[in-house]
């Protein structure tokens, strides 16, 4: 007898998703949620620091009167590991557009301390309220189309260590940022690609936050190696993005004092920029 077919999987939907599950949090007390970070999260040694503001994000978005992230920064104290951990928020400030709070997440040392990992300030609102005028001069990235560009299952793992989140993401990169991947970088500090969340489930603002710091990072293309980790994020969302794969494009300029950093701009389907995003990293420039 033929093989039955093999049915497709389902896709996942937002709420119901890998991704969902992951950085849900309890709430201990008002202000104060319980989480476990997932391994499934990490690049190298430590958890990817977009998930986390996923976390804090979602934990500010029960925590403030208003839903969606506009602007949130972060600041990477130390690097989160997976396992227990606990979110504190505080509410700044609350208006009729828009929210304002701080949050921390902390874990303990191998002592018993607790060590303040990632510090947020943000402000909320609703994306739905937003007028549709749109002035721009932006344009989307130019990225082949997906069946062009190149993952992660095409090629040997770039760095050392864990590349958990890989497994947990549809990353397509536009071939002519993949010079690092064949010794061959390109010296131009660009990154471009296809993004999604493996699943199916379709991007929203919380998932707008891992988005601008999933992609490898521009300094594998100047010709750098090791890790690169985060010490300033700053996201501004711009709209509530559309279904389908998004467009993600990132940039450094100058890497100078053992620092660069990167400017992302996230598109969706509908090629409307939903999220910017500049963050300061460190590297290793000998």
């Amino acid at each position: 007898m033929p093989e039955a077919a093999t049915a497709p999987a389902a896709r996942a939907t937002i709420g119901d998703s890998e991704f969902d599950r992951d950085t849900a949090l309890t709430r201990r007390a008002p202000g104060v949620y319980d989480i476990d970070l997932s391994a499934g999260w990490t690049i190298i040694r430590a958890v990817n620091g977009g998930y986390l503001l996923a976390v804090l994000g979602r934990a500010l978005a029960d925590a403030l009167p208003h839903a969606d992230p506009f602007t949130i920064s972060a600041h990477y104290l130390t690097a989160s590991q997976p396992g227990p951990a606990v979110v504190r928020t505080d509410v700044v400030r609350t208006g009729r557009t828009l929210s304002t709070g701080q949050a921390s997440l902390f874990q303990y040392d191998d002592e018993g301390r607790e060590v303040e990992r990632i510090r947020v300030l943000a402000s909320y609102g609703d994306l739905d309220t937003l007028p549709d005028d749109v002035r721009t001069t932006a344009r989307p990235p130019a990225i082949p189309p997906m069946e062009h560009c190149f993952g992660p299952e095409d090629g040997p793992a770039p760095v050392d260590g864990s590349s958990a989140i890989t497994e947990r993401l549809m990353l397509k990169l536009d071939p002519s940022t993949l010079g690092w991947a064949l010794g061959q970088p390109s010296g131009k500090g660009e990154m471009r690609a296809w993004f999604g969340l493996k699943d199916g489930r379709d991007p929203d603002p919380l998932s707008l936050l891992l988005a601008v710091d999933a992609l490898p990072p521009t300094a594998f293309e100047i010709g750098l190696k090791g890790w690169v980790p985060t010490v300033e994020l700053t996201v501004h969302v711009r709209c509530r993005p559309a279904p389908g794969p998004l467009r993600v494009a990132i940039t450094t300029r100058n890497p100078a004092g053992g620092f660069l950093e990167e400017d992302a701009e996230v598109w969706d389907s509908a090629d409307r920029l939903v999220a910017q995003s500049r963050q300061l990293a460190r590297v290793r420039l000998g």
